[in-house]
């Protein structure tokens, strides 16, 4: 996955900028964005400041280890069945 050109900490201050009143597509010139990436934080981090940002990182790491957790254990269990005969 490509990585973004901004960090949390810059995307929260575009949109603490915008909610100033500065007008969104003055923003976007400004810091060499695209409106639908601006709207897309703004989705995304909306109402956020930098500990629910973490908590939020930190909770998508424990949810993909989880995932691959599961697929892991899932496919042990097929083995499992395949080497003991049963459907």
């Amino acid at each position: 996955m490509k990585t973004s050109r901004y960090t949390e900490a810059q995307i929260i201050a575009i949109l603490r900028q915008a909610e100033g009143g500065v007008p969104v597509a003055e923003l976007c010139r400004e810091h060499g964005m695209s409106n639908a990436s601006f709207y897309k934080w703004r989705a995304k981090y909306g109402g956020m400041d930098a500990s629910l940002i973490s908590q939020m990182k930190a909770m998508e790491d424990e949810n993909r280890r989880l995932k691959r957790m599961y697929a892991d254990l899932s496919t042990q269990a097929d083995l499992l069945k395949e080497a003991l005969g049963t459907k």
